[in-house]
């Protein structure tokens, strides 16, 4: 129970007072040496992005989501839209042949490949210098993709993830999701200003393209990705400027299913890079260990925990622990049969949330020891965004990107063929 307290308390107070004491150092610097407190670059970096994603059945957000990437404010002229359609077996690559622009390009793979190895593809097909990484369902605000980039300008920075705002889609209950990543928004943050982050956001992560050779198969990419490149020795940056938004999964089913097929790539994750662990690694193995491993490893802690309770029932405050677990545990029950009769939840809502991702974790745990999880899976169901919604916020700019598109032929073989499954 003390490693579980550790990890969602402890850690983070730890980090806040590192981060004081950082804070501290740094202003004693400049009192005394007058330096720049700021790294300006005397002219305005502007490099050239190539956004990539891959899709599979994304019928319901695919014209949204280009129409909302297309929009963004960074200049037309020095950025592009690469889609990799990983075998969908709906409406996607039809509704795609209909959306005919110049900065878009799409290629078909007739097979399924997983998000890692469509990405890895898409990256062979550009020249662009900073490589950004969205999902179909994310919304990325017009200045987040010059956010991202800014940073690029340092030539030690390899990898700068944004921040992803999560709201509520018709049918699920946005309260507890929203505090948890408010959360871990916090502790990106002070990782950030301690310089020990490690991962990304996937939905919204930027990269350069030079150091975009992923060693390791997984599917929690957005992890691996930049603590691959963490270890080569750049820096990885977190950016909550840059501002990206999704929706929460509309159904708890839904929710729950995402979580267990990300549990299992965590741990797929943590026994491909227990070099992380290393203490010679100073402050990236501190992070590794009291953020991802013990958050990884609660489910566990927490059995032990309640097996060892029930055990000592009988011994003084055991029989108390035992009491709260039980109660903590049965009122997330409640909260879940509250949630199956179409209810409201209320207080409920904290306990369910942290029982349900510590089970999906638990079964995430199962599915890799047992070998079940794939690099592919079943998307996430959708629900039907129009441009409006995906960030045309100005009538006149979605007037505009809906109208008649511009087309341009590309002469390479493998974009010519884009929707002849090449």
């Amino acid at each position: 129970m003390g490693l579980v307290a550790y990890n969602y308390v402890g850690y983070p107070l730890v980090l806040f007072l590192f981060s004081v004491v950082s804070q501290a150092k740094s202003d004693l610097l400049f009192l005394f040496h007058r330096g720049g407190r700021r790294c300006v670059p005397s002219v305005q970096y502007v490099p050239h992005v190539a956004v990539l994603m891959s899709a599979h059945n994304e019928e319901a957000v695919i014209q949204a989501k280009v129409k909302n990437t297309l929009d963004s404010d960074y200049p037309s002229d020095r950025f592009e839209f690469l889609i990799g359609l990983d075998a969908p077996t709906d409406s996607t690559a039809d509704l795609l042949s209909q959306m005919e622009f110049d900065q878009l390009h799409v290629t078909h793979f007739k097979d399924r490949r997983g998000k890692l190895a469509v990405l890895t593809s898409l990256a062979q097909q550009t020249t662009a210098e900073i490589l950004m990484i969205t999902d179909a369902n994310t919304r990325l605000e017009p200045n987040c993709i010059r956010n991202l980039v800014r940073h690029f300008a340092n030539p030690r920075v390899g990898a700068v993830s944004g921040e992803e705002n999560r709201v509520a889609s018709q049918g699920s209950d946005p309260a507890a999701e929203a505090l948890y990543w408010r959360y871990e928004s916090a502790l990106k943050l002070l990782e950030n200003r301690l310089d020990c982050t490690m991962g990304g956001n996937g939905s919204v992560l930027a990269v350069r393209r030079s150091l975009f050779r992923p060693q390791k198969r997984t599917i929690i990419e957005d992890f691996q990705i930049p603590l691959e490149i963490r270890l080569r020795g750049y820096r990885v940056i977190y950016d909550p400027e840059a501002l990206a938004v999704e929706e929460i999964a509309p159904t708890l089913s839904a929710q729950f299913a995402r979580r267990v097929r990300i549990g299992a790539g965590n741990y797929q994750t943590l026994f491909a890079n227990l070099q992380c662990l290393n203490p010679l690694k100073g402050m990236l193995a501190f992070c590794f260990f009291s953020h991802r491993v013990l958050r990884w490893l609660a489910p566990l802690l927490l059995l032990i925990a309640l097996g060892c309770s029930t055990l000592m029932a009988g011994h003084g405050s055991f029989s108390i622990l035992l009491t709260a677990q039980s109660a903590f545990y049965l009122s997330a029950c409640v909260g879940c049969l509250l949630k199956k009769l179409g209810k409201p939840i209320r207080l409920f809502a904290l306990p369910l949330h942290f029982c349900s991702m510590n089970l999906a974790m638990l079964l995430g745990l199962f599915r890799y020891l047992s070998g079940e999880q794939k690099l592919t899976w079943t998307s996430t169901p959708r629900q039907a965004q129009s441009p409006l919604v995906m960030g045309h916020r100005d009538p006149e700019k979605a007037s505009h990107a809906s109208g008649i598109p511009r087309h341009r032929v590309n002469s390479d073989s493998h974009r010519e063929g884009a929707f002849q499954g090449t």
